[in-house]
């Protein structure tokens, strides 16, 4: 599959961002609240991170049946089964973080929201920047199928 290296590049470059949003989150984190600061810091990345790599990581397994008859079902059952289990693990840990006494609820917050936003970046920048073709299998009018 044509994609598929696209995908392992997103998950490659998301973990170092999400490295990097560690050091620099759990630093602010601890400067902020001590060591509670930068254990948020460091759960909001983890949790951004196995968000995110959920998705690219479904795509990546659901594009091994490429070539079935059965591939397009397929796929959107193991994207929109992945997107549930965010979903309900999204809600469950919210529950569960919301009133820890371990937790700076702040930091937590915007460490996700740093991974999520520069998981973003990276993925349009690393879409931009690949040639896979928007379309496949297409024959123009005036050619034939001989030429492709």
């Amino acid at each position: 599959m044509k994609s598929t290296p696209i995908f392992r590049q997103s998950l490659t470059w998301g973990a170092l961002a999400s490295l990097v949003i560690a050091v620099i989150g759990g630093g602010i984190g601890f400067i902020v609240d001590g060591t509670i600061g930068l254990g948020s810091a460091l759960i909001g990345t983890a949790l951004a991170l196995v968000f995110l790599s959920i998705t690219a990581g479904s795509i990546l397994f659901a594009n091994r049946f490429f070539g079935s008859d059965l591939y397009v079902p397929i796929f959107f059952a193991v994207v929109l089964g992945g997107w549930i289990v965010k979903f309900i693990l999204f809600l469950v840990l919210a529950l569960l973080l919301k009133d820890q006494p371990w937790i700076n609820p702040v930091v937590l917050f915007l460490s996700i929201i740093a991974g999520v936003l520069v998981s973003l970046v990276l993925d349009v920048i690393i879409v931009s920047r690949s040639r896979m073709l928007y379309a496949s299998d297409v024959i123009l009018p005036g050619e034939d199928k001989a030429s492709n």
